[in-house]
């Protein structure tokens, strides 16, 4: 059940994060999810290396959505080149 609910959130995630960021991402529903579960991991992971929150707590969310920024950002910057 944890992978299930690992893409439903990642999928939410992406989505968020290619709201927030301005001009066109083309990218279909596989990549979006994708997208989301790697800015959750890598926003968790480092988030909780730095002791900036644990597991569980509403800010990892937030840093989440960044992440998936972050990754959104350099995906569009390689692929537009």
């Amino acid at each position: 059940m944890g992978l299930v609910w690992t893409i439903i959130i990642g999928f939410l995630v992406g989505l968020a994060a290619r709201a927030i960021l301005p001009g066109r991402q083309v990218m279909g529903v596989i990549m979006t999810t994708l997208l989301g579960i790697g800015g959750s991991l890598l926003a968790g992971y480092a988030g909780q290396f730095f002791g900036y929150y644990r597991l569980g707590e509403p800010a990892g969310i937030v840093a989440s959505v960044v992440g998936a920024l972050v990754l959104l950002f350099l995906w569009s910057k390689l692929v537009n080149k």
